[in-house]
């Protein structure tokens, strides 16, 4: 669903990355799955390659339960258990990032370049925020830490349209 078809704030549409403009930059960079898993030095077995050819270019953060729901429907005998490797492998190898974005509960993201994320509490749908849309500033005082990455993590509502006064 595009943001435009909900009807939400333009301000909310250019702070979040929609769907759209996801699946745009997927596109922009889209190559075959089995030659992606070889650059990758993976074996694309046919298993592999189906949960790559879901996965890797899903709009979706999904749990490894739901990539296993989704790659069933396409490929009935793969087993749940070959779903859960085949992801700890893309995560090894760089083509996912694991995000525990709240307590027991692990999702993937296809997107492995830095940005943020906004989670919906009314929906559960997370949302990519552009790194440079949001500001973190004296990570460096941190002294006592060595900081090595972060990202931030925003919990809230979807603004609906602002009405013209």
């Amino acid at each position: 669903m595009s943001f435009r078809n909900a009807g939400l704030a333009f301000d909310i549409i250019r702070l979040l990355t929609s769907s759209c403009f996801r699946l745009s930059l997927k596109s922009v960079k889209m190559i075959d799955t089995a030659a992606m898993l070889r650059e990758s030095g993976i074996q694309p077995s046919a298993q592999r390659v189906a949960v790559g050819d879901y996965v890797l270019s899903t709009n979706e953060h999904p749990s490894a339960d739901l990539v296993w729901k989704r790659v069933r429907e396409r490929f009935p005998w793969i087993s749940r258990a070959t779903v859960y490797n085949t992801l700890n492998l893309f995560v090894d190898k760089g083509l996912l990032q694991r995000l525990n974005l709240s307590e027991d509960s692990i999702v993937f993201d296809p997107i492995t370049e830095t940005h943020h994320h906004f989670i919906d509490e009314k929906s559960g749908v997370i949302h990519d925020v552009p790194w440079d849309r949001v500001q973190v500033c004296n990570v460096e005082s941190l002294r006592e830490f060595d900081v090595h990455e972060y990202q931030v993590v925003m919990r809230g509502s979807l603004k609906g349209p602002r009405r013209k006064h």
